[in-house]
């Protein structure tokens, strides 16, 4: 009929598609109070899934392998929210002061930029550069931190019920779906690279936040445990993350120590994310699980407007996490692809077909 139209036209389904998920970031950005607790769970659940594995393997009952793992869970979150609870706290509280000294360290530059030819008033530099929107943004920032450390225990509690999920999740499966065999070896495979991309860099940015920690600690920096955190969480987010986290600590060090030192914190910063971004994390992560630049910040613009500083936190998790579902299914693989960050994550189908006939066979 003329003006009808064609449900199975592909501009309409695109049309459809991207409403749809209009609707779905609405939704959660409405429900952000109950959607941060839940996603945060099963980012720590899915980490906490192979050495529940483990301690089965070694004949230790599920129930006692969850409790032991919930146990280390309260221990450390308590434990690390009750320190950097305080370290926020007092950080927002010498912030005025820190804003003062940092303000007429920059105005005693007008000098040297004078001598350079570039004749600058205070009240233009510090309107054009002023240091301390970027030390509000930190305060705000952390502020928003230990306020999701306040939702800890319920963080845990939901962890708990995805762990007792996890064990029955199988045979539940079997039970509802006729061909429960195939569904189960396409989720393992997606869970395994899930489990792998976490765990993997989780491990590399605990030590990369250890690292830092120490760093600036043996410099005499103050709170050296948030700038470890900081840069632990900021970690999770590709090229701009390590950045991002040296920003607040370099410009406290240039308050409390003088620029000399506050050079060396720098050096420090860059010395261990070279390390550890280009040689160590590549060694154990591969080529396959990479993003795209661009989408790094796209997803980073994004999750944070979703969520704020935890969105930002679980930007490139989140993303990643979708990169790999797309790759399960050929229909939705080129999406991967383009998500990527280049040729190397295109992978032979012929392989995914290698391995599920040898799961067969077995």
């Amino acid at each position: 009929m003329p003006g009808s139209f064609d449900i199975r036209s592909p501009g309409l389904a695109w049309l459809l598609g991207l409403a749809a998920v209009i609707v779905i970031l609405a939704g959660l950005k409405a429900a952000e109070a109950i959607v941060i607790p839940v996603m945060l769970a099963l980012f720590i659940g899915i980490i906490c899934t192979p050495p529940l594995h483990f301690l089965t393997r070694l004949k230790v009952p599920p129930i006692l392998a969850i409790l032991i793992i919930v146990s280390f869970l309260v221990v450390f979150g308590g434990l690390l929210g009750m320190v950097v609870t305080t370290a926020i706290d007092s950080f927002i509280t010498r912030l005025p002061d820190y804003q003062q000294r940092l303000e007429a360290e920059m105005i005693g530059l007008l000098p040297a930029l004078e001598r350079f030819g570039a004749p600058v008033s205070s009240k233009q530099l510090l309107t054009h550069f002023n240091p301390s929107q970027v030390m509000d943004w930190v305060a705000k920032a952390l502020t928003n931190l230990g306020a999701l450390l306040t939702n800890l225990f319920l963080i845990i509690f939901i962890v708990v019920f995805l762990l007792l999920e996890e064990a029955s999740f199988p045979l539940k499966l079997r039970q509802a779906l006729p061909n429960a065999d195939k569904s189960l070896r396409n989720a393992s495979q997606f869970v395994v690279q899930v489990n792998k991309y976490l765990v993997i860099k989780s491990t590399v940015s605990l030590v990369t936040g250890s690292l830092i920690a120490l760093w600036v600690w043996f410099l005499g920096l103050d709170f050296p445990l948030l700038w470890g955190l900081i840069a632990m969480l900021m970690n999770f987010i590709p090229n701009v993350g390590s950045i991002l986290a040296a920003i607040p600590a370099i410009l406290l060090a240039i308050v409390q120590l003088g620029f000399p030192q506050a050079g060396l914190i720098a050096s420090g910063y860059v010395a261990v994310n070279l390390v550890m971004g280009n040689l160590v994390e590549p060694r154990f992560m591969g080529k396959g699980l990479g993003l795209s630049p661009l989408v790094v910040f796209l997803s980073l613009i994004l999750w944070g407007w979703l969520f704020g500083a935890a969105g930002m936190f679980l930007s490139i998790p989140l993303t990643m996490i979708a990169k790999i579902a797309l790759e399960q299914s050929s229909s939705t693989q080129w999406v991967a692809v383009m998500l990527g960050n280049g040729v190397a994550d295109v992978e032979d189908p012929s392989q995914d077909e290698g391995v599920d006939a040898s799961l067969e066979q077995k």
